[in-house]
């Protein structure tokens, strides 16, 4: 049974319901038709990460973008 694990940050209203269904139906066509594999037996998950819960450079990403938008 082929298990996928999506991570995606959660920006403002993204990623809505509709876009999260897509990923869904498209990453079970992927494994279809890449490895062969039964649509029905395949689990896909969608962890959505807060931008506060997750670092790069010793600051969160939340300050990384703020930093950014000043630069």
């Amino acid at each position: 049974m082929p298990f996928v694990n999506i991570k995606i940050t959660r920006e403002k209203d993204e990623p809505t319901l509709k876009q999260k269904q897509e990923l869904i139906e498209g990453v079970t066509d992927l494994i279809a038709r890449v490895l062969n594999k039964n649509k029905t037996s395949t689990v896909v998950i969608i962890d959505e990460i807060e931008m506060d819960n997750y670092g790069l450079g010793g600051k969160t990403i939340t300050e990384v973008r703020e930093n950014q938008k000043k630069s």
